[in-house]
């Protein structure tokens, strides 16, 4: 089996390093990931500058781009073979709820999935995660079982994992998206000028974040499992959006 391996915290990530080493215990392994932290991201294609990627070590590349980028800079161009399934993260920090929306994390899965991969996103809660080791264990589990038991190939995985030694993991549990209060205000600053600037404020709380949801299932100690789609269509207001532009005015 073959994986490409990226990540949206960049090449040197911790997070991907651990992701890597234990995904080449049951697979070759290539890394294609940002040449730093490009965090937040999100689906972003680079289409004004070329793109230009390095090599560093064996399999190992890195991108002066974004997380779709590189995935998809890899997969159209770069290596010369097909992977078997992209894998994004290890996420330095948890992907919830209205967080996918925004997370270079899950675009790069996202990206494999629009090129026709299988594809997994894996992120570790906390503001300071640090069992990485746990949850690229868990991946490697996952893994191994989507390989003898495949899920259906149009389907994203977003794994979200409790910053918790492996043995204090509850296991896995199957969620949906919570969502998260508004964000905070933006923090107000003056540049060395003078000058007007903002910091993005803190994400909101959890809102939706009760029993079946993301939020719950980290928060409970289990690692959680949740299914993406690309599909963006509300399609139970298809029909009731075409009566609204059918009936009669006034």
């Amino acid at each position: 089996m073959k994986i490409l391996v990226s990540n949206d915290d960049g090449y040197q990530a911790y997070g991907l390093r651990c992701l890597a080493a234990a995904l080449s215990e049951i697979a070759e392994v290539w890394v294609v990931a940002p040449d730093r932290n490009r965090s937040g991201a999100s689906n972003s294609l680079t289409l004004d500058v070329p793109l230009r990627v390095h090599q560093v070590d064996d399999r190992i590349y890195y991108v002066n781009g974004t997380p779709t980028d590189c995935v998809h800079v890899a997969i159209t161009g770069v290596l010369d073979f097909e992977p078997d399934m992209v894998v994004s993260g290890i996420n330095h920090g948890s992907n919830l709820g209205d967080d996918t929306l925004y997370s270079g994390t899950v675009a790069a899965a996202m990206e494999g999935r629009f090129l026709g991969y299988p594809a997994i996103a894996v992120s570790l809660a906390g503001d300071r995660p640090s069992h990485f080791e746990a949850a690229a264990d868990l991946t490697r589990e996952l893994i191994t079982r989507l390989e003898r038991d495949p899920l259906p190939r149009d389907t994203i995985l977003s794994v979200n994992v409790p910053d918790l030694p492996r043995d204090r993991i509850r296991g896995w549990a199957a969620t949906r998206l919570g969502f998260r209060h508004r964000s905070e205000p933006v923090v107000a600053i003056r540049d060395p000028k003078g000058r007007p600037a903002y910091w993005i404020g803190p994400a909101g709380a959890g809102q939706d974040a009760g029993p079946g949801t993301d939020f719950h299932a980290v928060a409970e100690g289990w690692a959680s499992l949740t299914p993406l789609k690309i599909d963006l269509t509300h399609h139970a207001q298809v029909a009731e959006l075409q009566q609204w532009l059918t009936a009669p005015e006034g």
